[in-house]
């Protein structure tokens, strides 16, 4: 993490900036998201959303390589690619930044997992803020914010009304939905909850459905 990358997270202060995060493994097979747990849930409370959800983006985005030195090569073949362990654009990342005063930069995404994962943990806040309490039942709540995080606030509202997902985003929640296990026993294992969290996590009800 660089000096000024450390100094913006220290201006926008939050439980979630911390620089002792360990950055991306080169080998891109070796790459967890669950080694971020206790980054998850820092920014998840932080920011009044589910550890589950984010942890289950964070799990949906491994799909790339996510050491810095592969970010800027990826990004030097894919100049509009996104930065940082949960995959952000820049145009996202800029709306991110002005709604609550983050003094970091897109590229910092890049090689500070801590901001990646606070940016992303705001931008699903902001998602949730825009999502009406009630929606088709065909989706949890958490589900639409997962495919608002993919596809865009649009379509998550689109999809909220029950307009059908295209190919790209019902892949994407069927990786949602088939993660949710191994994200929710990564979080009950930071936790030390045990079985009992596991169980919780992976049968948190759909509120507010029409």
């Amino acid at each position: 993490m660089t000096r000024e990358t450390i100094a913006a997270a220290e201006d926008s202060s939050g439980p979630a900036d911390r620089d002792d995060v360990p950055t991306p493994p080169l080998r891109p097979g070796g790459y967890d998201p669950g080694d971020y747990a206790a980054l998850v849930v820092d920014s998840a409370e932080e920011a009044g959303i589910s550890a589950l959800l984010l942890m289950g983006v964070l799990h949906n985005e491994a799909y790339k390589p996510h050491h810095p030195l592969l970010e800027r090569l990826w990004h030097w073949w894919k100049p509009e690619a996104s930065f940082g362990v949960a995959n952000m654009h820049r145009a996202t990342f800029e709306q991110v930044r002005r709604a609550h005063g983050l003094t970091g930069r897109w590229k910092d995404l890049r090689d500070d997992p801590a901001f990646a994962v606070r940016a992303a943990a705001l931008h699903l806040k902001d998602l949730d803020g825009r999502l009406p309490e009630r929606h088709v039942r065909r989706y949890r709540r958490d589900e639409l914010l997962a495919l608002g995080y993919n596809a865009g606030e649009r379509n998550m509202l689109a999809f909220a009304r029950g307009v059908p997902p295209g190919p790209m985003a019902r892949s994407y929640l069927r990786r949602l939905r088939a993660n949710r296990p191994r994200s929710a026993e990564v979080l009950a294992s930071y936790a030390g909850r045990g079985a009992g969290a596991l169980e919780a996590a992976t049968a948190a009800p759909t509120t507010d459905q029409a």
